[in-house]
């Protein structure tokens, strides 16, 4: 009987720092906000990504929804009150709106609008210069650092008919008018 119970004791113990572990080695990744990006990324050898997104819709997301436009389209659409308040519009609107309060940096902006981390994941781990020579040379897994690399389903989940000014989407347009690529050394 006493084995048994210090197996059975042992056992726990064992399950216990098994799983403590394993918990600690999950990584939490923040989002930083474009002003982390835009260090190495407004750079014409890196390829200027900073600006093409300044440029795009994507940029000017949150902006748009203070329009007399987007306030028209939203009330349509059954919204209560201002659409720059609104969660049904902010979820797409804005990077990372409904992310809990612990997963947004102190350098994060809701004012942002989309940012580059509603398709690259957030950058807490991958924006310093040295992780990024990582990444690009093949050392470590993006998602390893909280990098994802965006497909037509992540687009989609604001491209789509529940959206009220949805037109359809073309995934491999869209991506054309929004490629940003880094250029070869």
């Amino acid at each position: 009987m006493r084995k048994t119970l210090l197996a059975v004791v042992g056992a726990m113990v064992v399950l216990g720092l098994v799983s403590a572990l394993s918990y600690s080695q999950q990584k939490t990744f923040q989002y930083v906000g474009v002003t982390k990006c835009k260090m190495c990324h407004q750079l014409k050898p890196r390829g200027e990504q900073f600006q093409k997104w300044q440029n795009s819709a994507h940029a000017k997301a949150y902006e748009v929804l203070a329009t007399e436009q987007a306030k028209a389209v939203a009330n349509k659409a059954g919204v209560q009150g201002d659409p720059q308040k609104a969660a049904q519009c902010l979820k797409c609107h804005v990077t990372a709106y409904d992310a809990p309060a612990s997963a947004k940096s102190a350098t994060y902006k809701m004012e942002e609008g989309v940012t580059c981390e509603a398709c690259h994941g957030p950058g807490s781990e991958y924006w310093k210069m040295n992780v990024m020579k990582d990444l690009y040379d093949g050392k470590i897994q993006p998602a390893s650092v909280g990098m994802t690399v965006p497909n037509e389903q992540l687009c989609k989940t604001c491209h789509n008919e529940k959206s009220p000014t949805y037109r359809p989407f073309n995934y491999q347009q869209a991506v054309a008018q929004i490629a940003h690529p880094v250029p070869k050394q």
